[in-house]
């Protein structure tokens, strides 16, 4: 018998082929994998004026499936249907907890080679996936697995240059977790080191917030957040603190989902608390007061950072953003920011209120990871049933995939 939830089946959507879609069903079931042919499919927008239900009623008697695919250009619809939102008389289903892309390799603990690295790697030198104050990464691929990777190429002919790399190294050791990339090998040369790192195709997180076309939502925003509140947590755990956390330095596994991975740990430092630290670098418009300030940092610096990706993941804009980097500094320290720009128009009070426990002068007043973690912003599943059903209304690019199963493939 199939697993029945909230009056809807609980299914697991598998990747859309060109001509069949694979659904594999959850509990106790007679056939647990089954194949349905694109010809008992139907989508439909939500610019049709019949409500869902009515489709189904006079098209479809035998539907006893509806899933609320997360956007219309993904192949693979959302897994782990846990909760029930209530649209017209039929029940759709939708995740909040994004499944993790594991390194497709175990965790190492990398020491600088001073081989050359094209005996090992070829470097893919004209495809270029990002690049910075400290020189370009590109597509690269080991020679003996054909194992595809990124190449971060890093200036460092000083030995102060090359001890930083090294302190890089030293904190990506530390850390395997699934929402931080891992580290592979790395090399040494006169005037570069190479960090040999796991390949992610998505792009920045950044370019998801320019993207006009990519439209994201709250609930977007949450999922975000929500794995990047989940690596920073573990990263705290460590005691490393990252120190430049933006949207550029976290990495979309792919292009259509939600998985991500935090990147760049040149900045980072083990933080000792009897040791106080002081850091005078960063991107300006994610920068703490205490660092503006040059004053001690501690965890809550990130939390900051945090607080202004969220800020723009639901707005698109900056929050403190100048017209040049004194003023962006000043708006900062004098914490100049607010909800009044229209884009707050429609976000939720749980929204705002998780961006206030982070955006705060005083560091110690800012929540931790786990707290934000706990949040209702992030944790509440009512308020994501609530925020998705609102999209599933009024976003006239929500498409619908009905899925007609058939009697003799029904409940026993």
């Amino acid at each position: 018998m199939f697993f029945k939830f909230s009056n809807c089946y609980k299914v697991l959507l598998g990747p859309t082929k060109s001509e069949s879609t694979m659904i594999e069903f959850v509990g106790s079931c007679s056939k647990p994998n089954l194949e349905i042919s694109r010809k008992q499919c139907i989508f439909c927008t939500a610019k049709m004026k019949q409500t869902t239900s009515e489709i189904l009623s006079r098209q479809l008697p035998s539907v006893k499936i509806c899933l609320k695919e997360m956007h219309t250009h993904i192949n693979m619809s959302v897994s782990k249907l846990l909760v029930p939102i209530e649209c017209g008389n039929l029940c759709f289903s939708f995740t909040d907890n994004i499944p993790s892309t594991p390194a497709p390799f175990d965790h190492r603990i990398i020491k600088t080679k001073r081989a050359g690295i094209g005996s090992f790697y070829q470097i893919f030198k004209n495809e270029v996936l990002g690049g910075g104050r400290f020189g370009q990464v590109h597509k690269c691929e080991e020679r003996e697995t054909g194992l595809k990777l990124a190449a971060k190429i890093i200036k460092a002919r000083s030995v102060k240059e090359k001890d930083e790399v090294k302190n890089e190294i030293n904190i990506m050791n530390q850390l395997t977790h699934m929402n931080i990339i891992q580290l592979y090998d790395a090399f040494e040369s006169k005037n570069d080191v190479v960090l040999v790192m796991e390949y992610v195709e998505g792009g920045e997180l950044f370019d998801r917030i320019l993207d006009e076309n990519s439209k994201l939502t709250e609930m977007d925003a949450i999922l975000f957040i929500k794995q990047i509140c989940e690596g920073v947590q573990y990263m705290h755990q460590m005691y490393i603190l990252h120190l430049d956390l933006k949207p550029e330095n976290i990495l979309c596994v792919n292009r259509e989902e939600y998985q991500i991975k935090i990147i760049d740990f040149g900045l980072a430092r083990r933080y000792k608390p009897r040791e106080k630290l002081k850091v005078n670098f960063g991107t300006p418009e994610f920068l703490a007061p205490e660092v503006v300030n040059y004053d001690f940092v501690s965890f809550p610096t990130d939390m900051w950072s945090i607080g202004v990706i969220a800020y723009m993941l639901i707005t698109g804009l900056s929050p403190f953003l100048g017209d040049d980097d004194n003023e962006t500094l000043n708006n900062i320290l004098a914490c100049r920011w607010d909800f009044e720009e229209e884009e707050f128009e429609n976000v939720s009070e749980e929204a705002k209120d998780f961006i206030s426990k982070l955006l705060i002068k005083e560091k110690c007043w800012r929540i931790s990871a786990g707290a934000a973690l706990k949040h209702p912003w992030l944790s509440n599943q009512t308020l994501h049933c609530k925020l998705e059903a609102k999209v599933c209304r009024s976003d006239q690019n929500c498409f619908y995939l009905l899925i007609a199963l058939y009697e003799e493939v029904l409940i026993n």
